[in-house]
C-alpha cells in the first residue's frame, strides 16, 4: 500500500509514520508530497490540490491527514451523525475538503479516489506524545477544561514536557518524539482509548482493506 502523509511540520508527519505503521502492524509505502506544510490555514489551503494530485498524478493509494486542534471546537460523536458539519471543528473541516473534491473526480489509476485517514491531535500534537507517561494528559482533560473555562495545561506547557522547552529545534523534536513513541507504538489503543482524535485516524487507517474503490 502506497501512502501519502500531510501535516502540520515535517516533524508531526515523522510522527504520523510511526502511528500509522503502529496501526497497520506493517510498514506501507510512503509516498512524498515535497510539500513544507506550516500550520494548520496551510494544511486546510493545500489539501485539495493534494488529494487532486495523488488523484491524477500517481497511484497512492491513501492520504493521511492531521493537524492539532488548537483552541479550536472539539470533534464528537455528534458531530458524526449524518450530514452534520461543525464550521469551527478542524475534524469536519477536513472532512469536508475531502467529500467537495472527490466528488467531483473521475476514476484514474484503476481507482475511483484516494482513501482518507484523517485525525486531530487535542490540542496539539505533543499530548499524543505524553500518551501513558503523563497521566494528566488526555483529550477529555482537555474538553472538560474549555468547558469550565480553566485548561489543564497549556500547548507551551506540553511542549516543555515532550522537549524540554517551547522552542524546540527541527531535529531535537524528532528526536524526543521518536523516544515516546517507542513506548507508544507498543500499544496504539491506549493512545486510541485516551485520544478520539486519533482514534477516529486509527480506524479510518484499518478500514482502507475493507473498501472497494
Amino acid at each position: 500500500m502506497k501512502v501519502a502523509l500531510l501535516s502540520e511540520s515535517p516533524a508531526d508527519e515523522a510522527v504520523l509514520k510511526i502511528l500509522v505503521e503502529a496501526v497497520l502492524e506493517a510498514p506501507p509505502h510512503f509516498v512524498g508530497l515535497g510539500l513544507r506544510a506550516r500550520g494548520w490555514p496551510n494544511v486546510m489551503q493545500v489539501l485539495p490540490a493534494v488529494i487532486r494530485h495523488l488523484h491524477f498524478n500517481t497511484d497512492t493509494d491513501a492520504l493521511v491527514v492531521s493537524c492539532d486542534s488548537d483552541e479550536s471546537i472539539v470533534h464528537t460523536a455528534a458531530h458524526d451523525a449524518p450530514g452534520y458539519f461543525h464550521p469551527h471543528c478542524r475534524m469536519c473541516l477536513l472532512r469536508g475538503v475531502f467529500r467537495r473534491t472527490v466528488k467531483k473526480l473521475p476514476p484514474a489509476h484503476g481507482r475511483t479516489r484516494v482513501l482518507r485517514a484523517v485525525g486531530v491531535a487535542v490540542p496539539a500534537l505533543e499530548a499524543w506524545l505524553l500518551c501513558g507517561r503523563d497521566q494528566s494528559v488526555s483529550e477529555e482533560a482537555w474538553t472538560m477544561g474549555q468547558e469550565r473555562g480553566q485548561l489543564p495545561f497549556t500547548r507551551a506547557e506540553l511542549k516543555w514536557r515532550v522537549y524540554g522547552t517551547d522552542r524546540p529545534s527541527l531535529p531535537h523534536e524528532i528526536r524526543c518524539a521518536h523516544h515516546e513513541l517507542e513506548r507508544i507504538r507498543r500499544n496504539p489503543r491506549r493512545l486510541e482509548h485516551d485520544f478520539p482524535g486519533f482514534a477516529a485516524l486509527a480506524r479510518e487507517v484499518r478500514e482502507w482493506s475493507q473498501i472497494n474503490r
